[in-house]
């Protein structure tokens, strides 16, 4: 079966097995049961773009769709890319890596108000246009908040508590169509950080660096949209963004940031996304309903009945940042996270003493013992003559934060005055 790459639409995060909808939908007809035949099958040109008003390259990425689900994508190198605007003028991309086209910041920013439209020419000279997109302008995001809420996530069969993230925004410019986007970054510590390196029995150093405190990101996946048409009130109020378990990971434990985007929307973009969330929302089940073309705005010129996935999205946007604190929870009664790390302490006293030398226990098998299963050795016992006796063992994930996050902090990030950040 063909499978397309699950981030065809996204500049980051993944639309669920929408890469499995997708092929169904383009070649059934009915809601019978069907399971087509696509050996042989072209594999069809992937686009995927975002244009904004934000001061940063644009991104345009090309692959092709690939026959089966193990397999990965395609990249689609040597191509001639190019953002025209509404007065014919041609701002390229060039290929940073294969399949990566960007902009150069310093040379094209998009402007609200403006139209634009996606020009490709692969390598092998066939050529593809997007429909003029226009750039509408963006409406502000007033606040983001939090409340306390729970929530049965489908992976879960227990209720779980935690808060969810919502924001507000008056909407004065008379736009109808929006969709958000969110980035989380948040600080966390791990229990037991690698303090030793060892090397044998009689060496064993200080780290050069501990790596303790770190700080992680996560990016949504989730489809986000509001149309305020046919609404009393085109303002957008209480708009749920996310949950977020307060016992399921470490994000509320010291300090978290979510930076939440709001972009404008024309019409056809909206119904776009709006056929994509439903698709995505169905689940497993795709013959609840009468299987539908998802149609982008990505055409072929040299062929003109040549299938293209994707769509070329410009939108402005508006941003907005909040940071959450551990004493801003304390009044919600929430259950924490706890991690769930087990360390070893443990020596040759700790085994049977053995009369043949050959077998006896020394640091040097138990260290090798211990690293051979997935453990990591983070220091040294000794007594009180500085004789070693045991060697403390535990996870990766309990010692060094950078097996799930970066040492260096976003560029933007404060780290706030609050006595429970201190870790």
């Amino acid at each position: 079966m063909i499978k397309y790459p699950i981030n065809i639409f996204l500049i980051k995060g993944s639309l669920k097995p929408f890469a499995l909808f997708l092929l169904i939908i383009l070649f059934s007809t009915c809601i019978d049961p069907y399971n087509p035949n696509i050996k042989g099958s072209t594999s069809m040109l992937v686009v995927d773009g975002l244009l904004t008003n934000e001061n940063k390259s644009y991104t345009v990425k090309l692959s092709r769709s690939v026959q089966t689900q193990n397999e990965d994508p395609t990249m689609v190198t040597g191509a001639e890319i190019a953002i025209i605007d509404q007065d014919n003028v041609q701002h390229n991309l060039t290929e940073k890596s294969a399949g990566i086209y960007k902009t150069d910041s310093l040379e094209f920013i998009a402007t609200e108000g403006r139209s634009y439209t996606l020009y490709i020419k692969s390598a092998e000279g066939n050529e593809y246009k997007s429909d003029p997109c226009i750039m509408y302008p963006a409406q502000p995001i007033d606040s983001i908040y939090f409340g306390k809420d729970q929530e049965i996530p489908a992976s879960h069969s227990e209720i779980l508590e935690g808060i969810r993230i919502y924001i507000d925004a008056k909407n004065q410019g008379g736009q109808k169509y929006f969709r958000w986007d969110y980035d989380e970054w948040w600080k966390f510590s791990v229990p037991y950080p690698k303090l030793y390196n060892y090397i044998d029995q009689d060496n064993i150093p200080e780290v050069d660096i501990i790596k303790q405190v770190c700080y992680a990101y996560n990016g949504s996946s989730d489809i986000i949209i509001r149309s305020t048409e046919g609404s009393q009130s085109s303002n957008i109020e209480k708009l749920p963004m996310l949950f977020v378990a307060s016992d399921q990971s470490d994000r509320l434990l010291i300090q978290y940031c979510i930076d939440i985007k709001q972009m404008s929307l024309s019409h056809e973009e909206f119904q776009f996304w709006e056929q994509l969330k439903e698709i995505n929302d169905e689940g497993g089940d795709i013959f609840n309903k009468q299987p539908f073309a998802v149609i982008g705005n990505i055409h072929g010129v040299t062929k003109t009945d040549e299938t293209v996935l994707g769509y070329f999205q410009v939108s402005a946007v508006s941003e907005k940042r909040l940071y959450i604190l551990p004493d801003q929870l304390k009044d919600l009664n929430l259950p924490m996270y706890s991690y769930d790390c087990e360390q070893v302490t443990i020596g040759p006293s700790d085994y049977p003493s053995s009369q043949n030398p050959s077998q006896a226990i020394t640091f040097d098998k138990i260290y090798a013992s211990y690293t051979s299963t997935g453990f990591i050795f983070i220091s040294p016992v000794y007594d009180i003559r500085f004789n070693l006796q045991k060697l403390v063992f535990t996870k990766p994930s309990c010692a060094l934060c950078t097996s799930r996050g970066n040492l260096s902090k976003p560029y933007f990030w404060t780290d706030l005055d609050s006595p429970l950040t201190k870790k």
